[in-house]
């Protein structure tokens, strides 16, 4: 019974801290995004229980949120792995193997494009453009922008990570 207690008080605590946080942007300008930006900061995602608590304080509809959360790539919907792997699937990228090289990447770290590996440690995106389209195949590492990744670049990649457990 005390177990079932600690959740539930957990939860209420993230609650009650998800809503302070949002309560801080009510009337800022761009207040909604910059609530968005702050919960994905906080949480490393935007859980789903936040888009009512976002719609009422922003007196805007569930789907409008969803809307905005859904056009901006950077923000998560759920939570990511401990690395993150984003290879672009731009044309320009394209055209110089990224399709070749995300197979081989999503192949390699046993995860699908667009998923968290089961045991949490990787997290491979699809980005539409990283701004290197002269550099390609490009992609964004834990954060950082890598120019002209090969499928070796990936193994050594991949293998690091593999041993920092």
């Amino acid at each position: 019974m005390r177990e079932g207690l600690e959740v539930t008080d957990a939860k209420a605590q993230t609650i009650g801290a998800m809503d302070a946080l949002i309560a801080k942007y009510v009337d800022a300008q761009g207040g909604l995004m910059r609530a968005l930006i702050a919960l994905n900061d906080a949480y490393g995602y935007i859980d789903a229980s936040a888009l009512p608590r976002l719609a009422t304080a922003f007196n805007i509809t569930k789907a409008e949120v969803k809307g905005v959360i859904s056009f901006y790539d950077d923000f998560a919907r759920a939570p990511k792995g401990e690395h993150v792997l984003r290879l672009c699937q731009a044309e320009a990228c394209q055209a110089v193997g990224s399709r070749e090289l995300t197979a081989h990447a999503c192949k390699k770290a046993d995860v699908e494009m667009g998923e968290t590996r089961a045991d949490g440690r990787i997290t491979i995106e699809p980005v539409y453009c990283l701004g290197l389209c002269a550099n390609g195949p490009a992609a964004m590492v834990d954060g950082k922008l890598r120019a002209r990744v090969s499928e070796a670049d990936i193994d050594a990649l991949l293998q690091a990570w593999e041993h920092e457990a």
